[in-house]
C-alpha cells in the first residue's frame, strides 16, 4: 500500500487524528495528510528530533506521545520509517499507537515488495550474465 494511501486510511479509521505524516529514514516526506508541504516537512523533522531526545541508556525509543494544552504528538517509528500524527485533547493513546503501527506497518509492506521485486531482478540478471559467460567459454 502506497504511504498516501496508508495515511489517507489512517485519518479514516481514526477519527482522534487530525493530520499525519509518514517519513523515511533520511526524514523525507513519503506522504502526508497536511495541506501544506512546508508544514509536513517540519513534522517529519521535528518527530525524528523528539525520537533523538528522548534517546538514552535504556535505548531508542520506538514510540513517543507528547501532550499540549490543545492537543498531542504521537511518533512511531519502525526500523527507519517514522509516523507522526497530531491529535485534538485527551486522545485515547492506545488506540492511536494502534492505528499508527497499523499504518507503518501497511506502508512498509508495500516497500518490501518493491525490495523483493528489484531484489528478484537483480538476481534473474546475474544468473542470465553468469549463463551468457558460460556459453562464451
Amino acid at each position: 500500500m502506497e504511504a498516501a494511501k496508508a495515511l489517507a486510511d489512517l485519518v479514516e479509521i481514526s477519527s482522534q487524528i487530525e493530520s499525519a505524516v509518514l517519513a523515511d529514514g533520511d526524514g523525507g516526506v513519503l506522504g502526508s495528510t497536511f495541506a501544506a508541504e512546508e508544514r509536513a516537512q517540519a513534522v517529519a523533522r521535528e518527530a525524528r528530533e523528539l525520537l533523538q531526545g528522548a534517546a538514552g541508556a535504556a535505548g531508542d525509543p520506538v514510540q513517543i506521545q507528547v501532550a499540549f494544552f490543545e492537543g498531542c504528538v504521537f511518533v512511531v517509528r519502525d526500523g527507519e520509517r517514522v509516523v507522526a500524527a497530531v491529535t485534538g485533547r485527551e486522545p485515547t493513546a492506545g488506540l492511536v499507537f494502534y492505528d499508527l503501527k497499523t499504518c507503518l506497518r501497511l506502508s512498509g509492506a508495500e516497500q518490501e515488495e518493491k525490495n523483493k521485486a528489484v531484489s528478484g531482478t537483480r538476481r534473474r540478471k546475474k544468473k542470465d550474465e553468469e549463463e551468457a559467460a558460460g556459453d562464451e567459454a
